[in-house]
């Protein structure tokens, strides 16, 4: 029921906000029908407020639960389909003339005349719809659905406060996450099988295939061992590649997210998710099941490699995957497995087997406390040992329950008390998914309405997916998830509601960003089961194609997820639905799922196509008809060119079309007044979107990317001026811009006036036009910049860099590597990560001009100075050849990550000074002569004596 509250609501209150638009506007609206559209407002006004107080009083399991199930359903479906028709009022009746005189007066009765039909058919759906309104208030009384108990029990045992708002928390506000960039941690109660197990696996002297299954229940932690596995032991193989199989197996899908990770990466950075080349990925993709087959035998010839397929569900799986691997030559494989049978069939012999049992209760005890603050460890002992062992030595109900406890208030026993008293034994006694089932249901229920449906919102990705955060958070503003609260913005709460995620252990950081927040996450196969399970029954998002088999829904599809699978099975079960009302579309892969009626649904605010390669002109035409949409993402399809009806999307918020081979908008985007982050360019191949004064017309702009800045494309550089809400600005290229006195006496002024007006995050790439150094006699430094990458000819770092008392992140891309550089940089008092970069190719010019500078100032060694950089968590050099680095005794005191990426090192001296460091990650180029190679075993050992016994992971780049 509560689903269904939280639902209802988000969907009511973005109708309510429509409906009081609409009747502040009086001369939109049509005769006879403002009363119906007064009385509709008023009633769901009061139903608002009725689904709020349900909210708050989290009802539990009432004489009437049913009931009010049914009905909060019914108010939900009738506030999307009120929603749906004023949508169509809005673009079918938005072009009533205002205003007076003769020409207004026949423009009023030629538009009265040629709107007559649709006038008619909008007033009749609303007096429909305002009678559908009554009918549903009444038979909340009707049927009995009661007004809910003020300050009653939830399911989770928390006392609700009734003068509190629905999304108030129990404890005080959410403390922003600590940043970080090593956050995997290892797994607990595994040690010894992990090492015992590596070094098997990586005993090259037998010239066959090893196979390791790891099996055991849901949630024991078998990917997380596996990934350990991985992380210790991966730099002594030659190609890695980790995979992960559904209950229903795509052989293709799966041959190919092998083949891309073990083919040779130009790009180490990886600007895509398979790190390979464009090109390599397209030709991929472009592979049957015979050729993949080959390919993989051949790129993985006479190499050893460590394959991890997770999550095998049955015997004939495993016979499929293992007849089109190359197994007669050197290699790993863990498979991870929840069945004895695919154990049995993986591994001829009882040692090559991983069975994972529960966890005991001194390792349980140990997990619990990793992942909980706890103030007064020794207080309410007794409480918290029952909690731990009614988790059942489950690592993913003690990492859940322990999240469910963060956001109390630990030195009061009282909640304790609760959370023990909501836990059955089940677990305990015996581990069964029902036992799993309750642990999430208590997690879930203790979430606010909101809260709920950002989680039931990620749903929407396949299992395994990595969901990117910005991603994720704009979806939810887009479709209306979450909204302003307690003075923040809608972009601010709904950073709050992901960090609330993480830190109730809901969702797993995978990959952080170099300012240390999280760039992309997963869920718990076993949480995505249960939230998936949750979103059909309250038809909240429909999945199909996907892991597990969900009921086709008997109402209208509302948000509509479509997975890779077997195109004629998803076609079948599409057919069988209703489409007309579809408001969210996320396909993955493969467009040919979808009918081609589906494109025509003109109600549509979500759209969401990355990666899908065969958008055809024809749908991309009836794509840009869809009036309603608000996020669009083309990003990483092959399309070249964006209609020019590109205007008709006024509503258009997120425009994502990065990784694609456009290169300008049409003249008519300038019209898109509402658009707010505006994403272009690729940064892997420098492709970038040309900005023409139209763009500057869209003033409603915070986000920026890959935009091209020449004198063709746009005259006046000052129109820029008027993106006054920009806080992120990326330019991929700069062209034609000098003057005759070789300056940049335009850009330099509007660069000035952004960074002072707003910009907070600036990336410019000048294309070695020099740009960057014309920089140096700025009047204004950008000293509110938190984030800063220059990309060009620099010979020294720029003097006013210093003066940035806010810069967090800074990239200095082709830049000389000099002591006296970093002395200047050590001043920098928030800085957390920084990175010197010469990504260019050795032969070019400009970098081997720049690498002997390096040589003759440095005299070849480059020294880190002991003081300075006290924030400083993140550090990279990455170059062709890398001089000496010497850290002296004090460096870097909060050091945490450092990677070298390089095909000539001199190697790294005093990195035991690095008190606080937990990884080095060097990559070394295939090109690496064997004396680099001596220095990388020589930085090897430095590590391994480290006190803090830090991790280090070597990998090889190909250079081409």
């Amino acid at each position: 029921m509560e689903l269904a509250v939280g639902a209802s609501e988000s969907a009511m209150r973005s109708l309510l906000g429509k409906l009081g638009s609409l009747l502040a506007q009086e001369y939109t609206l049509i005769s006879g029908v403002r009363s119906e559209i007064q009385y509709m407002n008023n009633e769901l006004s009061s139903m608002h407020a009725f689904l709020r107080k349900l909210g708050r009083a989290a009802a539990g399991q009432s004489a009437h639960d049913e009931q009010t199930k049914d009905w909060i359903e019914q108010v939900r479906d009738v506030a999307y389909d009120i929603e749906d028709c004023v949508d169509d009022f809005a673009h079918r009746l938005s072009r009533q003339p205002r205003g007076e005189g003769i020409t207004v007066n026949l423009y009023q009765a030629w538009y009265t005349m040629t709107t007559l039909w649709a006038r008619r058919d909008i007033a009749s759906k609303i007096i429909d719809l305002k009678n559908r309104a009554k009918e549903v208030g009444e038979r909340r009384t009707r049927y009995g659905v009661q007004n809910p108990k003020e300050g009653s029990e939830s399911d989770s045992g928390i006392k609700t406060n009734p003068s509190a708002p629905a999304h108030t928390y129990v404890t005080d506000q959410l403390q922003p996450p600590v940043r970080q960039l090593v956050g995997t941690t290892e797994p607990v109660g595994q040690e010894e099988a992990i090492t015992k197990h590596g070094q098997w696996l990586t005993d090259h002297s037998e010239s066959s295939v090893k196979v390791l299954a790891i099996v055991g229940f849901g949630g024991l932690g078998k990917t997380t061992m596996a990934l350990a596995l991985q992380r210790r032991f991966g730099e002594k193989f030659q190609s890695r590649a980790w995979v992960q199989v559904s209950q229903k197996l795509n052989l293709e899908s799966l041959l190919r997210g092998i083949l891309k990770q073990v083919m040779p990466q130009q790009d180490p950075e990886g600007k895509g998710s398979s790190g390979t080349s464009d090109g390599h990925a397209d030709a991929i993709e472009e592979l049957n099941e015979k050729q993949l087959k080959e390919k993989l035998k051949k790129q993985l010839e006479d190499k050893n490699y460590f394959l991890f397929i997770d999550d095998v569900w049955s015997v004939s799986s495993w016979e499929s995957i293992w007849r089109y691997l190359p197994t007669d030559q050197k290699g790993s494989i863990v498979v991870t497995t929840r069945f004895k049978s695919v154990e049995n069939a993986c591994c001829r012999k009882e040692e090559h087997i991983c069975t994972l049992e529960k966890l005991p209760h001194a390792k349980s005890t140990q997990l619990f406390f990793e992942r909980i603050h706890d103030p007064e460890p020794e207080k309410f002992n007794e409480i918290k040992d029952n909690i731990i062992r009614k988790c059942g030595g489950l690592p993913l109900a003690i990492v859940a329950v322990a999240g469910l406890l963060a956001r109390r208030d630990l030195t009061e026993e009282k909640h304790w008390e609760k959370v023990k008293n909501s836990l059955n034994s089940e677990l305990d006694k015996n581990l069964s998914p029902e036992g799993v089932t309750q642990i999430l249901n208590l997690c879930y229920n203790d979430l606010p309405a909101d809260l709920k449906n950002c989680l039931l919102y990620l749903s929407i990705f396949p299992k395994g997916c990595r969901i990117n955060r910005k991603r994720l958070i704009r979806r939810w503003i887009s479709e209306g998830v979450i909204a302003e609260k307690d003075g923040k913005t809608v972009e601010e709460v709904a950073e709050d509601s992901f960090n609330e995620l993480v830190s109730r252990n809901i969702v797993r950081p995978v990959e952080h960003n170099t300012n240390g927040k999280v760039k992309t996450c997963q869920i718990h196969d076993m949480i995505l089961e249960y939230i998936v399970f949750k979103s059909s029954e309250e038809n909240f998002i429909t999945v199909v194609g996907g892991h597990w088999l969900t009921p086709t829904p008997s109402n209208k599809v509302r948000r509509l997820s479509l997975h890779n699978s077997n195109p004629e099975d998803v076609k079948e079960k599409i057919g069988n639905m209703n489409l007309s009302h579809v408001r969210s579309l996320t396909v993955f892969e493969n467009l040919h799922h979808l009918p081609s009626y589906s494109f025509k649904s003109v109600i549509l605010q979500v759209l969401d196509l990355e990666g899908c390669k065969n958008i055809n002109t024809k749908q991309l035409d009836k794509i840009f008809k869809m009036f309603q949409l608000k996020y669009l993402s083309l990003r990483n399809t092959h399309i070249k060119k964006l209609p020019s009806e590109i205007e008709r999307l006024q509503y258009l918020e997120t425009l994502d079309i990065r990784d694609t081979n456009v290169t300008e908008l049409p003249s008519s985007v300038g019209r898109l007044q509402k658009m707010v982050h505006l994403l272009g360019g690729s940064k892997s191949t420098h492709h970038a979107l040309r900005f023409t004064e139209e763009i500057a017309k869209m003033t409603a702009l915070q986000t920026l990317l890959g935009i091209e800045i020449s004198r063709g494309s746009i005259p006046d550089l000052g129109s820029m001026h008027n993106l006054t809400k920009l806080k992120k600005l990326s330019i991929y290229s700069l062209r034609d811009l000098r003057t005759n006195n070789n300056k940049y006496e335009e850009l330099l002024p509007t660069i000035e006036h952004l960074t002072a007006y707003s910009v907070k995050s600036l990336s410019i790439d000048d294309g070695f036009t020099g740009f960057l150094n014309s920089m140096d006699v700025l009047s204004s430094p950008p000293k509110y910049l938190i984030s800063l990458d220059l990309s060009g000819k620099l010979l020294r770092v720029p003097k006013w860099i210093e003066k940035l008392e806010t810069l967090e992140k800074l990239t200095l891309s082709l830049t000389s590597l000099r002591t006296d550089g970093l002395q200047d940089l050590s001043h920098l008092s928030k800085l957390f990560s920084l990175t010197f970069s010469i990504n260019a190719k050795g032969q070019d010019s400009s970098v081997v001009e720049i690498l002997q500078k390096n040589a003759m100032d440095s005299g070849g060694k480059i020294f880190v100075p002991a003081d300075g950089f006290a924030s400083l968590k993140l550090l990279r050099f990455s170059a062709p050849v890398i001089p000496l680095l010497s850290f002296l005794e004090g460096a870097m005191p909060e050091l945490q990550r450092l990677e070298l990426q390089f095909r000539l090192s001199e190697g790294a001296y005093g990195l035991e000074y690095l008190k606080s460091v937990q990884q080095v990650h060097l990559r070394v180029s295939q090109q690496a002569s064997e004396a680099t190679k001596v220095k990388v075993s020589d930085i090897r050992s430095s590590v391994g004596m480290h006190h803090k016994k830090s991790t280090m992971v070597v990998d090889e780049y190909y250079e081409w």
